[in-house]
């Protein structure tokens, strides 16, 4: 059979992959993707939007012991598991539909099947009818990645999880061990808490949320705590021995080592890129820690082929995959886009409370040799938050103290996810604090302790 012939072939169909494809047709390149699992890729399947599925249903459980401070009346307050997860696959479901009719909307020939780089240009594809060949002028990988598993803490789906396990639980742990307290570590640990499991995590480094600003991961640890949370820093997991209806943990932190038993264990320590069996090695494709090198503008070094995503390193979001997508799709249809610049994505931790961040910390942008000036406003001093019951968060904003640069900004607690936003356009238009200053926020909303953080770094703070 004669090769299938397109502009551009997509390898990987999650945010960047189907983003990147959507936005070269609408360029006027004939474009296909090529998929071996499911479309959407981890965001929509197993990621993203099934855990915000999950964590929603936690938020409105835990709002629901509350209903006294609100002047309501709830008893018999229960949840229902297997329910709880059918919620949040339908949502997963629905969303991955959608990206199939987005693609047929933009006439993006979809192939489902495992895809192998044959040599420039070409690909080889083994579906379940066969094998089909595709050429491509230009080619955008855009293959993910996946968990990370560590000798002797691998996930076997019964008492030991991934993720992908603990999206779809065998059962309701009752005691708890989450390994790892990045984004993924802390949501499961904050879902499952949230529906009564005696939960522990474990961090290697000194601290929990090691990316984010040492006050907000503070803060965030202190709230963790007043939910009987147990957290270890500084402490390494160094053994799980399962048996049947439990599993013993080794940890040792501080030179001490003792063990715990527990019913699951959830180990979230990083991921690794989908590199293997694509044929990279052969292009002379640079390979680094299982993620594809890449420049500024995506590009591998081999000509015509790029790589986008999770699959060509940190920051491992979905926004990020989507905007470069759309960068190199513009950049093969001959335009001029400007380059990601990763100080400028947010970064969103949905657990309770909501952690957000873009930019420089404050300890990073005094490394790198700026002298600061920093503003914070507390929840407790807006209207808005006090008026929702949220009165525990904080945002925390840092400035070039000689240019009124906006270098980074941080918050804790309900919604930042939500405002975080405000800031990355901020640094996006390069803005100053004195446009920031400037801006009107409408009252009453928590937007407006944005505006106070700015103030406050130039002690101008009005409600505090």
């Amino acid at each position: 059979m004669a090769a299938k012939t397109y502009d551009v072939a997509v390898i990987g169909s999650g945010p960047g992959g189907y983003v990147a494809a959507i936005r070269a047709a609408q360029l006027g390149l004939s474009t296909a993707v090529i998929e071996r699992e499911n479309l959407g890729g981890i965001c929509l399947n197993w990621g993203c939007i099934p855990t915000k599925a999950l964590l929603r249903s936690s938020e409105v459980f835990h709002l629901m012991h509350r209903a006294k401070e609100f002047g309501l009346k709830a008893e018999g307050i229960g949840y229902d598991l297997d329910a709880v997860v059918k919620r949040s696959r339908g949502v997963a479901k629905q969303l991955a539909g959608g990206v199939g009719h987005l693609l047929k909307k933009n006439k993006v020939a979809v192939t489902m099947g495992e895809a192998t780089l044959t040599g420039k240009g070409r690909i080889s594809v083994k579906t379940d009818k066969g094998t089909e060949e595709v050429e491509a002028k230009s080619i955008i990988l855009a293959t993910g990645a996946r968990a990370r598993d560590l000798p002797g803490l691998e996930a076997d789906g019964k008492r030991v999880w991934s993720y992908r396990h603990a999206l779809v639980p065998p059962h309701q742990p009752k005691k708890l061990l989450v390994i790892g307290s990045g984004a993924i570590g802390i949501e499961f640990a904050s879902f499952y808490n949230t529906l009564g499991a005696e939960t522990t995590v474990v961090e290697v480094l000194p601290r929990i949320l090691p990316v984010e600003d040492e006050e907000i991961s503070a803060f965030a640890k202190k709230q963790f705590l007043k939910q009987k949370m147990t957290i270890l820093e500084g402490a390494t997991v160094k053994k799980l021995d399962r048996g049947a209806d439990k599993v013993t943990a080794t940890i040792e932190q501080g030179g001490k080592t003792t063990t715990a038993d527990f019913d699951t264990v959830i180990s979230a320590v990083g991921i690794v890129g989908n590199v293997e069996n694509l044929g990279l090695e052969a292009l002379g494709v640079k390979i680094d820690r299982t993620h594809v090198v890449t420049d500024e503008y995506c590009r591998t070094g081999v000509d015509g082929l790029y790589a986008i995503g999770d699959v060509a390193g940190a920051p491992w979001l979905a926004h990020k995959a989507s905007h470069e997508g759309v960068m190199v799709a513009e950049l093969i249809a001959g335009r001029h886009p400007h380059a990601v610049n990763p100080m400028s994505i947010a970064g969103c931790t949905y657990c309770q409370p909501q952690v957000a961040s873009v930019g420089l910390t404050e300890a990073k942008a005094k490394e790198a040799g700026y002298e600061v000036k920093v503003g914070r406003f507390p929840f407790i001093g807006n209207g808005k938050a006090i008026a929702l019951g949220e009165p525990e968060g904080m945002i925390k904003t840092v400035f070039d103290a000689k240019t009124g640069e906006l270098l980074g900004a941080h918050m804790v607690g309900a919604e930042v996810t939500e405002l975080i936003q405000g800031y990355v356009v901020a640094r996006t238009l390069e803005t100053t604090e004195a446009e920031l200053m400037e801006t009107v926020f409408p009252h009453p909303t928590l937007s407006e302790m944005m505006h106070e953080s700015v103030l406050d770094a130039y002690g101008r703070a009005i409600h505090f």
